[in-house]
């Protein structure tokens, strides 16, 4: 994931801040600890959701693309359909399900067409 950082640790670290954060964060499936890729899942609670990969064109910083639909909340089977395709062809996949009315990822990383209006991050 990242050749300063073994996965396992930057894992615990977003855990660690999603919990100070006051919302939930779950392993949902563990990768290789050293350097596996991670996808979060945004879980709002309301029946949609969103998922945040590595993004293919990261350069020298770390970057997440928000799926399926840039910057929207889509139905959760969706994007639970989405997280099956992924650890299919990835066994060394790390799945994180970040639980949040409003929607947030607390990843400190840059997360590519991120621009939830108010209104789409909390409950309709």
């Amino acid at each position: 994931m990242n050749d300063r950082l073994p996965t396992s640790l930057w894992v615990d670290a977003l855990v660690r801040r999603v919990s100070l954060g006051g919302a939930s964060a779950f392993v949902v499936s563990r990768g290789d600890r050293e350097r596996g890729d991670v996808v979060v899942k945004v879980n709002s609670l309301d029946g949609r959701a969103a998922l945040l990969v590595p993004s293919p064109l990261m350069s020298e910083s770390r970057s997440f693309d928000w799926l399926p639909v840039p910057g929207k909340l889509v139905p959760d089977d969706e994007v639970e359909e989405l997280v099956r395709r992924r650890r299919s062809y990835d066994p060394d996949l790390w799945v994180i399900e970040i639980e949040d009315k409003q929607a947030r990822h607390f990843l400190t990383e840059t997360v590519n067409s991120e621009q939830l209006a108010p209104d789409d991050r909390t409950n309709s």
